[in-house]
């Protein structure tokens, strides 16, 4: 079976109010299940990228291997989360 990789999503960047209450500094470990807290728009839309971390790839765009930086889908709101793997594997 495939390794997997645990992920790290962060907010780090924050434009408007966020109606689901997240703030810069939250934080978020996707392993074996959803994140909890974390809102369905959210992670509707990181959910591509989740996927391609946890099973060791990386994007070209990034300066960093093994993570990602994407926008929530809410213009109004615009908060920006950082998606890092974690180096040590989650069984699998």
């Amino acid at each position: 079976m495939t390794k997997r990789y645990d992920v790290r999503i962060t907010l780090i960047a924050q434009s408007g109010t966020c109606p689901n209450g997240h703030r810069v500094g939250d934080e978020f470990l996707v392993g074996r299940t959803t994140p909890a807290g974390l809102c369905m728009g959210a992670f509707a839309s990181l959910l591509p990228y989740i996927t391609t971390l946890r099973f060791g790839g990386s994007f070209p765009w990034e300066a960093k291997q093994g993570t990602a930086t994407f926008c929530c889908p809410d213009p109004e709101v615009g908060n920006i989360f950082r998606l890092e793997r974690l180096e040590h594997k989650n069984g699998g």
